[in-house]
């Protein structure tokens, strides 16, 4: 087969993608036959318990990211359902990999499930540079390929499952966002622009939707950041710090873009760029002070503002710009934990560690994300991009339901 014709694809139907999920839950369903459930902290889930963590970050794959990415005027049912297909089967597979690779056995608690939402959450980054120009089988290979490589790198290269992880980052700064963000990126560019970008807009109404989205992220985003750390001053502290961080850098977003947008606001901006405080404060949340989560917010917000207005990296090829909300304020989130051991006392952090885990995740999402994107290419590119027509039945060209 030559390879410029797909491999399982479609390109104008969703090809393989029915049978390969059914074989992929039948498989996954298979290998949770020796599970177990650790009930070792069954006592503590209650109303105040990490169930409550894991229901605001479920909701933020679910709604926020789901609803964040209806931006585009035409691909509104896609971002969503198909970011709820992303989440479910990510979430399987990940609590399956994960669970074996850090601790040698299939035992599920509550933070099995929230550590498998913030591994789905990278692959809904990176899905995000790449929405409206990938099939649904692409997105199921996507999402495996991903999976391991993420979990591979946060196991066997950070260790966050040893006794001493190589880089603390209680809200995945570097762990999920850059990682997420530069994987996709580098597929995306593997991947190049479509054909046609046409329907590479947005709509009055859509923009709305999106605001929905953004709304549910910001909400949610502490939950994210402070779930998975032990109940206590640890954890209120993250708590606050990253509402703190949120509400900077929705005011730096707000004061900025009229500034460099003529006098006026803009929706982009304001859909994104008031989340990057949360994307930066990740890595020291629970360590710095409440000075500290308005600096790293306010800056995190300018950064990404001027990122989204400019475009300067991946403007070409990024549907979301998930460099300009994930990955800039992921680098200048994982930078400033370097700077904080010399500015607070008693952290913890060791500056050397938490450079080489940036820079170790840097190369080891580039050269995965790459691989991946070529991976991806062989399976089929669909011919028309950000259209819901293409893989949803009851859809016309403006990706709205037909009566």
């Amino acid at each position: 087969m030559a390879m410029d014709q797909p491999l399982l694809g479609g390109t104008t139907t969703t090809g393989m993608f029915g049978p390969v999920g059914l074989v992929l839950q039948a498989a996954i369903t298979a290998a949770f036959w020796n599970a177990k459930l650790d009930l070792s902290s069954a006592n503590e889930t209650d109303k105040s318990s990490i169930y409550n963590f894991y229901v605001g970050v479920a909701l933020m794959m679910f709604v926020g990211f789901g609803y964040l990415m209806t931006f585009l005027k035409a691909y509104g049912i896609g971002a969503v359902g198909l970011t709820m297909f992303i989440t479910c089967l990510g979430v399987e597979f990940a609590v399956l990999i994960e669970s074996y690779m850090g601790k040698g056995a299939l035992e599920i608690d509550f933070l099995s499930l929230l550590n498998g939402n913030f591994a789905v959450a990278a692959v809904l980054i990176s899905f995000g540079g790449l929405i409206g120009k990938i099939s649904p089988m692409q997105i199921t290979v996507l999402t495996l390929v991903e999976l391991l490589c993420y979990c591979a790198n946060k196991v066997f290269f950070l260790k966050q499952y040893a006794a001493s992880p190589v880089i603390a980052d209680c809200g995945g700064t570097i762990i999920i966002h850059v990682f997420g963000a530069y994987f996709g990126l580098c597929a995306c560019k593997v991947l190049g622009p479509p054909k046609d970008d046409k329907l590479n807009a947005s709509s009055y109404t859509s923009d709305i939707f999106s605001l929905v989205g953004t709304v549910f992220l910001w909400l949610f985003w502490p939950s994210f950041v402070a779930g998975a750390l032990p109940s206590g001053p640890g954890q209120t502290t993250a708590l606050i710090n990253t509402v703190l961080a949120l509400l900077a850098s929705s005011v730096a977003t707000f004061a900025l873009t009229p500034i460099i947008e003529n006098g006026k606001l803009t929706t982009v901006p304001i859909q994104n760029a008031t989340l990057a405080g949360g994307v930066s404060i990740g890595a020291t949340a629970n360590l710095v002070g409440p000075f500290g989560a308005l600096v790293i917010g306010g800056c995190a917000g300018l950064l990404s503002t001027v990122g989204f207005v400019k475009s300067p990296f991946f403007g070409d090829c990024d549907t979301c710009g998930i460099s300009n909300l994930h990955g800039m304020p992921g680098i200048f989130g994982g930078l400033v934990s370097i700077a904080v051991p010399f500015m607070y006392h008693g952290t913890g952090l060791v500056p050397a560690h938490q450079a080489i885990g940036l820079a170790g995740t840097l190369v080891v999402a580039c050269v995965t994300g790459t691989c991946t994107g070529f991976i991806l290419k062989a399976v089929g590119t669909p011919e028309d991009a950000f259209t819901d027509e293409t893989f949803w039945a009851e859809c016309d060209d403006k990706g709205i339901a037909k009566q």
